[in-house]
């Protein structure tokens, strides 16, 4: 399983611009094979800043995402949001527990 993990930050003028933008590439995503789980979540407190968790069965899985029209769309509306930084980490975990 690979997790995607990190940040996006944007200027926080288009922060409401930017959820409109995520909602559809979270939908078409969570229908996508191979995707265990995908998500933006705004920070509480800073606008413009999104926590990023994605969750893929394995790097094919991942690689097509990437290939998908909607994943296009997303970055293309991503442009016109004054985007200040990303940082995105893939990590590949052989296992897993529950914590809680």
């Amino acid at each position: 399983m690979l997790i995607v993990s990190g940040t996006i930050t944007l200027d926080p003028a288009n922060h409401d611009r930017a959820l409109e933008a995520m909602a559809p590439l979270v939908e078409a995503t969570l229908a996508e094979e191979g995707n265990i789980t995908y998500g933006f979540w705004p920070h509480p407190s800073e606008r413009g800043l999104f926590r990023v968790h994605e969750e893929w069965a394995d790097e094919e899985a991942l690689q097509a995402h990437m290939a998908t029209p909607h994943m296009a769309e997303f970055m293309g509306a991503m442009g016109d949001l004054g985007v200040t930084g990303t940082e995105l980490v893939t990590h590949e975990v052989a296992s897993s527990s529950r914590l809680m």
